[in-house]
């Protein structure tokens, strides 16, 4: 009889490695919010891993194609969103939402190094603008374990920090519990030593850079000192630099400004190759991420940003690149 023949192993994917980073880099995010709730937010990590598992293997088999099993990135993509949402979220929001981030923003326009919006960034809208009732109510920290079935009518919800600087009102965080995580908010966005951390680990093994984090640092920085959104600072910038400060640290720290720095303003996909471009591409996301937060709809618009500035990373590199050589140019002439 014929033996079967065997095909030759798909060679490894160039990426694999720095999905493997990004995926062990989600272990200790995932153990907070597991200490503070217990093992839901565990679980709704293992149901999108699985969601995104099922769509890979999906469009493999309708593209007639073998599963390249070195392609973590949907993994990256699915445990980078259940970060980004709170441990009471419902898991068919989890499915749904991961789908839409595997299948729709990475899958239909060509898989992995084709697509032109972060597929968090894109699964994290969806859920955002489907299930806002879900996605900005946190439970508290340190109550009785949330139930991994069933309903969470018992359990204490509360708002966001965004919520009450929005209302113009005064986080009552300490600078202690901010930097260690201890409050209501998205699971893996807390912990400010454990994102920082990890992103020393990524920096150190060159699988991040410093630019687009510090243009997207420096804008919502500024922003947040000459206009914050609590206390009662009048003036000019230079005066009130205490309340001024303590607008900054929350801004920043708080929410997912310090998460969408580290792991979302890198992906090779999607931002400018230049250097020039990526560093006024981190500007023009801080700005606009300033401005989803002071005027839209949603406490939190980081993602709806990042979509904003994705849809124009090209645009960037190309006016970098066009206006470089012409002063290159010019400069060549008056020389």
């Amino acid at each position: 009889m014929a033996q079967k023949r065997k095909l030759p192993p798909l060679p490894e994917h160039p990426a694999h490695k720095l999905h493997t980073d990004y995926l062990c880099m989600m272990i200790p995010l995932l153990a907070w919010p597991v200490f503070l709730y217990g093992l839901r937010p565990l679980v709704l990590s293992l149901v999108a891993l699985v969601t995104a598992k099922i769509c890979d293997h999906l469009v493999a088999f309708l593209r007639r194609r073998r599963y390249d099993r070195g392609d973590n990135s949907s993994l990256v993509h699915a445990m980078l969103l259940v970060m980004l949402l709170p441990a009471s979220v419902p898991y068919y929001v989890v499915c749904i939402s991961v789908a839409f981030s595997v299948l729709l923003a990475k899958e239909a326009f060509g898989g992995y190094g084709a697509y032109p919006f972060h597929p968090t960034a894109v699964g994290y809208a969806v859920a955002a603008v489907s299930w806002p009732q879900y996605l900005f109510q946190y439970p508290v920290p340190f109550q009785e374990q949330l139930p991994l079935t069933g309903s969470l009518d018992n359990v204490l919800f509360t708002e966001g920090v965004g919520h009450v600087m929005r209302t113009g009102g005064i986080p009552n965080i300490s600078r202690f519990d901010l930097f260690l995580g201890n409050y209501a908010s998205f699971m893996g966005t807390s912990p400010v030593i454990i994102l920082l951390s990890c992103g020393l680990f990524l920096l150190v093994r060159r699988r991040i850079d410093l630019i687009v984090p510090i243009g997207f640092g420096i804008s919502c920085g500024v922003i947040a000192w000459c206009f914050p959104r609590i206390g009662n600072a009048q003036g000019y910038f230079w005066q009130d630099t205490a309340q001024r400060m303590q607008s900054v640290q929350f801004e920043l720290l708080s929410g997912v400004m310090l998460f969408s720095a580290i792991f979302l303003s890198c992906e090779p996909c999607t931002t400018p190759k230049n250097r020039l471009s990526r560093l006024l591409y981190g500007l023009l996301w801080g700005f606009l991420a300033m401005m989803y937060r002071y005027y839209g709809s949603y406490e939190t618009g980081v993602c709806f940003a990042l979509l904003a500035v994705n849809a124009a990373s090209g645009y960037i590199d190309r006016i970098v690149v066009k206006l470089s050589a012409n002063a290159k140019g010019v400069l060549r002439h008056v020389v």
